[in-house]
């Protein structure tokens, strides 16, 4: 089954509601994945970071203006990472240590906090390098939970599967991602080199 519903329908009350309700998602998940190839993760964007995001989601779908409530949500949901009772696996795109949100202060930012955050036994960080062979199509990002859902956000609206033939085959793409992606120092190296790029900036 694929549940879509418009963003401008989910946000109609501005982004603190859906912040909250993506709180409840990562508190009940255990053991969860997410492949980000283009941006940061929800979870480990600073609070500059995720300020430039939401402001933008604002601006762009014209929904109402609670940004300081939904980035507070955000730094709300990082908990999970602190707690001691989840882990997730995350794979971000070496794309996403370059898109340029906020400018090269908030990317300063953001590069130390993946360098401090990537030794968190809750987390274990891979970074897809932009030339790697991957076996797999390319795709867009997308979060894995448990209770048998994934989950993609899109232009125009968020993305819900959670059929189990469809879901198998989000763990065949993510292992296959997995595979050609650099963990551990190799991961840490690609991220320095990102923030030495951010410093000449």
């Amino acid at each position: 089954m694929t549940g879509l519903i418009p963003w401008q329908q989910r946000l109609s009350n501005g982004t603190e509601d859906i912040q909250d309700e993506v709180i409840r998602w990562y508190q009940q998940t255990r053991h969860g994945k997410a492949y980000v190839p283009n941006m940061i993760w929800g979870t480990l964007q600073t609070e500059a970071y995720a300020s430039v995001i939401l402001r933008r989601v604002v601006d762009f779908l014209g929904v109402p203006d609670d940004v300081a409530a939904g980035v507070a949500k955000r730094m709300e949901r990082q908990q999970v990472l602190y707690d001691g009772e989840h882990h997730y696996d995350v794979i971000l795109g070496e794309q996403a240590l370059y898109t340029n949100v906020g400018g090269p202060e908030v990317m300063r930012g953001q590069m130390e906090r993946l360098l401090r955050d990537i030794e968190l036994p809750s987390l274990t960080l891979g970074i897809l390098p932009t030339a790697a062979e991957v076996s797999v199509v390319p795709m867009p990002g997308f979060n894995v939970y448990d209770g048998g859902r994934a989950h993609y956000e899109l232009v125009s609206s968020g993305v819900d599967i959670t059929d189990p033939d469809e879901l198998a085959l989000h763990e065949k793409a993510f292992n296959a991602v997995s595979r050609a992606t650099s963990y551990g120092d190799a991961a840490s190296r690609l991220i320095s080199k990102a923030l030495t790029f951010w410093n000449r900036g």
